[in-house]
């Protein structure tokens, strides 16, 4: 478990604790929630347990660890549990470029990665397909809007599939002006009227960043046309996307918004199992209203169609901008309304590769988190 201490680690560790005939936790890493990490080891008992942060892990006084768990420190223990023989699924749940590394070895180490880090696929999608291809890795989508395509994409064949459409609440501001958007404070951005993310996942929901990265990552991960993915606002957040046929049948997943159905079923396909996710109350109205969304309040979005269709360096550049501009909006130091116009001036501003290597996406990743600083 890549992420133990995050939204999609604590979901994941109630799936593994509600099936421990099926799954058992062999390693869970962590960064700087190094209480909350040793926590989810006694709870669980993995073999190993990964901090990140040597610092933090260095002052921390771990003698409340089970006794059979090993303690690890550093990032690259990271790729050693990721790659371990005895491993045999790794949710991938970092967040951010920090999560790609341990990504690639699991892949690369034939491994099923149950996938919640977007951004492995939005920097280095062709790469990423390619290894998991070469060594017989599996990539089963996590987001919920991917789970939702995938269980859908099962009603038929993939030369078969017209268009997907990715679902998106339109966070906290979807009926604001544009006007209105140049006041929201950190506050109100991280209000989301549906979903319980970290800071930064909701800050992306908020611009609509994160729709446009799952424009990139659903390109990659199902072989699309950026042409063939359409974006529905959905509030109610029941319907987590939809797919059209060649035939003109639309097949939809619908299930109340809750991170451990996708989970779980990306660790037991193709079985499915009893879940502890919540179910629908038959007994009440539910609301399935779909609009389409407004290009000129959520700019993301057509960025993440030209960078889809792009490939290249350009995901690597637009993720690591969006990441620290995020960082500097959190922090006060960049408006709202000035994040995502600041990743698009950085992606124009670079110089574009269709075919880099990861040490040049790794080099333009880095490039990319220093020019930010200089956008207003």
């Amino acid at each position: 478990m890549l992420g133990a201490t995050g939204s999609i680690g604590q979901s994941t560790l109630e799936v593994l604790a509600h099936s421990p005939h099926r799954f058992h936790a062999w390693a869970l890493t962590g960064h700087s929630q190094l209480d909350q990490l040793a926590q989810a080891a006694r709870q669980s008992r993995p073999r190993v347990i990964v901090a990140t942060d040597p610092q933090a892990a260095r002052l921390r006084d771990w003698s409340d660890l089970p006794k059979e768990t090993e303690l690890r420190i550093g990032h690259e223990a990271l790729i050693e549990v990721a790659s371990h023989p005895e491993v045999d699924i790794v949710v991938a749940a970092i967040v951010g470029r920090a999560g790609l590394e341990s990504t690639l070895a699991a892949l690369e180490s034939g491994k099923r990665v149950a996938l919640a880090n977007k951004e492995t696929l939005v920097i280095a999608g062709p790469l990423v397909v390619e290894l998991a291809a070469q060594h017989g890795g599996e990539l089963i989508p996590v987001d919920s809007e991917h789970s939702a395509i995938f269980q859908a994409m099962q009603a038929g064949r993939s030369t078969e599939v017209t268009q997907v459409v990715l679902t998106a609440s339109g966070g906290p501001f979807r009926n604001h002006t544009r006007e209105q958007l140049e006041s929201v404070t950190v506050e109100e951005a991280l209000n989301h009227p549906t979903w319980e993310m970290g800071p930064k996942i909701t800050v992306d929901s908020a611009t609509m960043m994160n729709k446009a990265l799952e424009i990139i990552e659903a390109r990659w991960l199902f072989g699309l046309d950026p042409s063939q993915i359409r974006v529905m606002i959905h509030p109610s957040s029941v319907i987590h996307s939809l797919v059209e046929f060649c035939d003109g049948s639309v097949v939809a997943q619908l299930s109340p918004p809750d991170m451990r159905l996708p989970i779980q079923y990306a660790l037991s396909y193709p079985e499915r199992l009893p879940s502890p996710a919540q179910r629908f109350d038959w007994g009440a109205t539910t609301q399935l209203e779909l609009s389409p969304a407004d290009p000129d309040r959520f700019p993301a979005l057509a960025l993440g169609a030209e960078v889809a269709g792009k490939g290249g360096t350009a995901g690597a550049v637009l993720n690591a901008a969006n990441e620290a501009a995020v960082a500097r909006f959190l922090s006060g130091d960049l408006p709202f309304h000035r994040i995502v116009p600041a990743c698009q001036a950085v992606l124009q501003h670079h110089t574009f590769d269709p075919h880099p290597s990861l040490e040049h996406l790794m080099r333009l990743d880095q490039w990319a988190r220093q020019e930010i600083q200089s956008w207003r």
